[in-house]
């Protein structure tokens, strides 16, 4: 680790001087900038993405330009003091020149305020003008989500979002697979969120829909992304607006299953932004009903009953950026979030065990809270020479959850309190560089993780004879592990007869982990330190028609997070137990894809096929358990074995008719394990056998005059297969109506979710040589929901967001409500 720490040392150390003295020897030139707002002559209307081209005066040879954006307004960066001649022009519309447009040493920057555009009505009748970004937008590395652009997405949670995004499936419970793999690392706007270290799908239902803008999926990540998530990484990122002046936006939904309320405010003058957001969720009490039966050698256990959860959620961020100049800025932004449930459930249960046969009802009640918060802080210089820059990062997150529970046994002397209280800390420092060569793009950076996780776990059962509840001996314990990560990492980039692209990478991660329990007789104290070399390869090839083939390698590495070491034992449920195993390995696997994608006028093709192993990796396991006269079905993780697993993914999109597109999504993979845990064999039914599982959708919006817009989404998810069986799978229709008011600032709309459905039932169904468990789970799913929106203020040109902040990829996530440790119930 020291010689790490030496390097990294080095680095920012080098960072420094180059900040001190950039482009080599002398200062640079003073530079600025030329910004405007593009409207209609006729309609006084925002003219979104016109082409601003800059060149010298008397020139027409462009050595500069830019986009506007959706509001019209435009910004061209690096200016050198001078006189320009400025051409802005867009389809339908008349071209227009200005010149010359000066900037001066003392005044480097001109705001050309607003820009008249005249329609040229002979390009009208021959062109058909597309102004609006599509709701998925297929791109050479990733595919992109447009949230906000999604009629249906109004009114509901980040799990909803996630259902309608190409290669991804989530299921009831909110867990989140990539292309039929739940490890996958989920990020927001590009960086951690301790929010994410607990349960995943508790922390994505609380995030409104409505905060979100796009969500990205990342199926190959190069090398200077962490090396976890071994199927890919999904960044979410949330709506944040970087014009100048004063602006924001209110969402609210009211519906039958949740209501949410989200206020955005943004301001920026000169080089100072600023941007706050805060929002909630609350979702209406919802009775779900259960039915379960597990069959042991040597017991049998079953229970109905229902169960009654209300969720409650809020966040907020503040962030502040700052451009001393065109070459450094910084940015330093707070995020926090708090969510909580309470469950209440009563429960009938009967329990044999051999000829002893005991029945009696169980009544519970379960509050889980978290408070989780996020500190990052970045500084980028860019240097002269276009596309060369460094960064420097830093980020401290911590989380805290909270679990209580209470259960009540009628004729049975078996009632216990306990609870856990869990804390997740991270502190990470990062540094990377660009330098482009003359074909060349190389990048160089080093990361630092130091995590800390905490987990106090208290548990007292009651004693008849003093009618006092006691504690339990060997479930209170305070459990204390560490992980340190170091890694270095370097890519290159170029492209050869302007067909063939390659970005080829090389990272190193040095992990040290340490873990000790107080008593120290409780958990065996263990350390551990390895290092993993992770390379990536992508080679792409350009074809006529806008055809690319891609082929790409990477290797990944899957660390376990805190719901899947906490040792913490959650009974809520006493016949069907939860604990964490701080014994795991991380998984490693390797990654192979060949993808297709084409454009041809209004159709939009992406395919690929793909092979994926994965060594140790980590499922649930449920194992039959008797312990001091009571039996249960116990939930915990291990390292199970290896699985490959290949696959093929379609999507596409056309639009038959100008207002009308229509998109389908299909993703097929295999599961086949091989069990190697000789601890686990008797139980591995599956191992050998492949099996195959689907997820698709399709969706269609049609654009009416007079700002009406209709979509409807239909999802498809088959069930999922771990080494013991396979667990529910999961449909939803969904159908949105919205009409734009308020001159185009507002929309009302109507949200409606399986019309048809009142109730959703889920079957899991494991079987092994030893046991046999059957689960019937019921929950409330059809669903109404009123949404209005307003965006309101006054905007003008304003730069471009510079953050580049932390990205940490580099834990395996929560599971399920069903997980260990501090991981609440749905």
């Amino acid at each position: 680790m020291k010689h790490f720490y030496i390097l990294l040392l080095a680095l920012f150390s080098t960072s420094f001087t180059y900040a001190q003295f950039p482009g080599g020897a002398a200062q640079p030139t003073i530079v600025g900038k030329i910004s405007g707002t593009i409207i209609d002559s006729l309609t006084q209307k925002p003219v979104d993405y016109a082409t601003i081209s800059l060149s010298r005066s008397g020139q027409t040879k462009s050595t500069n330009g830019s986009l506007a954006d959706e509001k019209g307004a435009f910004k061209v960066e690096n200016i050198k003091p001078g006189k320009y001649r400025v051409t802005i022009s867009f389809i339908g519309y008349a071209s227009k020149i200005i010149e010359p447009v000066e900037t001066t040493l003392s005044k480097p920057d001109l705001n050309m305020g607003n820009i008249v555009l005249s329609p040229n009505n002979k390009l009208l009748n021959e062109v058909t003008v597309i102004g609006e970004a599509a709701v998925i937008e297929n791109k050479i590395d990733r595919i992109v989500y447009n949230a906000e652009k999604d009629v249906t997405s109004a009114g509901g949670n980040a799990t909803d979002v996630l259902r309608k995004v190409p290669l991804l499936s989530v299921d009831y419970e909110g867990n989140v697979s990539l292309r039929g793999s739940s490890n996958v690392r989920v990020l927001i706007n590009g960086k951690p969120s301790g929010v994410m270290a607990g349960n995943m799908g508790d922390a994505l239902k609380a995030i409104p829909a409505d905060q979100i803008k796009n969500v990205e999926v990342i199926t190959s990540p190069s090398a200077k992304y962490d090396a976890e998530g071994s199927s890919g990484i999904i960044n979410i990122i949330t709506k944040k607006n970087n014009l100048e002046g004063l602006s924001g936006s209110i969402n609210t939904s009211v519906g039958t299953r949740q209501n949410n309320a989200n206020v955005n405010i943004n301001a920026k003058k000169g080089r100072f932004g600023l941007s706050t957001n805060f929002g909630g969720n609350y979702s209406w009490p919802a009775a779900s009903i259960l039915d379960f039966k597990s069959v042991g050698s040597n017991f049998t256990n079953s229970q109905t009953g229902t169960n009654e959860t209300e969720r409650l959620a809020g966040n907020g961020s503040v962030g502040i950026d700052y451009d001393f100049n065109n070459y450094n800025s910084i940015n330093s932004s707070l995020k926090f979030s708090r969510f909580s449930f309470g469950t209440d459930g009563a429960n009938t249960a009967t329990t044999q065990i051999g000829n002893d046969i005991s029945s009696y009802l169980r009544t519970t009640n379960s509050d889980f809270s978290a408070f989780n918060y996020d500190w990052n802080n970045d500084f980028t210089h860019k240097f002269k020479k276009e596309g060369q820059e460094y960064s420097l990062a830093a980020q401290y997150t911590r989380g805290k959850t909270d679990n209580d529970y209470t259960t009540l046994f009628s004729n049975n002397p078996l009632s216990e309190i306990s609870g856990n209280d869990g804390v997740n800390e991270e502190f990470t420092f990062q540094a990377d560089y660009t330098h482009p060569f003359k074909k060349v793009i190389w990048e160089l950076g080093a990361k630092s993780i130091l995590r800390d996780i905490n987990s106090d776990s208290r548990a007292q059962k009651f004693n008849p004879s003093s009618e006092s509840f006691t504690p339990i001996t060997g479930r209170n314990n305070i459990y204390d592990y560490s992980q340190d990560v170091a890694a270095a990492y370097s890519t290159f980039a170029f492209t050869l007869a302007k067909k063939y692209g390659f970005k080829l990478g090389g990272r190193y991660e040095y992990t040290d982990i340490n873990g000790s329990s107080t008593p120290s007789n409780q958990i065996p104290t263990f350390e551990n330190s390895y290092g993993t070399f992770v390379p990536s390869v992508v080679v792409s090839r350009s074809f006529k028609n806008f055809q690319t083939v891609k082929l790409s390698y990477n290797k990944r590495i899957q660390r376990p997070s805190l719901p899947f070491l906490n040792p913490f034992r959650n009974v809520a449920d006493s016949l069907q137990q939860s604990q964490g195993n701080p014994s795991l390995s991380p998984e490693i696997s390797n990654n192979f894809e060949l993808g297709y994608s084409t454009f041809v006028k209004t159709t939009v093709i992406n395919a690929s096929i793909f092979y994926r192993r994965t060594n140790g990796i980590i499922e649930s396991v449920i194992k039959p358990t008797v312990e001091n006269g009571k039996s249960f079905s116990l939930q915990t993780f291990e390292n199970v074995g290896t699985n490959n697993s290949f696959g093929f993914n379609f999507f596409g999109s056309v639009n038959p008719i100008k207002i009308l597109t229509l998109r389908t999504n299909l993703n097929i993979n295999s599961y086949n394990i091989t069990v190697n845990n000789s601890a686990l064999n008797p139980d591995a039914s599956t191992s050998g056998k492949t099996y195959f599982l689907y997820n698709a959708f399709v969706s269609g919006s049609l654009n009416l005059p007079k700002g009406f817009i209709i979509e409807s989404f239909v999802i498809l998810n088959s069930p999922r297969r771990t080494f013991q069986g396979e667990n529910a799978g999961f449909n939803m229709w969904i159908t949105g109506f919205k009409k734009e008011i308020l001159k185009k600032k507002g929309s009302l709309g109507l949200t409606i979710i399986d019309p048809f459905n009142e109730r959703k039932n889920f079957k899991s169904n494991l079987v092994s040589t030893n046991f046999t468990q059957n689960t019937s789970f019921s929950i409330p799913f059809r669903s109404f929901g009123v949404n209005f929106s307003w965006r309101f203020g006054q905007l003008k040109a304003g730069s471009p967001a510079k953050k580049k902040g932390v990205t940490n990829d580099d834990l395996k996530q929560g599971d399920s409500g069903q997980g260990a440790g501090a991981v609440g119930n749905n």
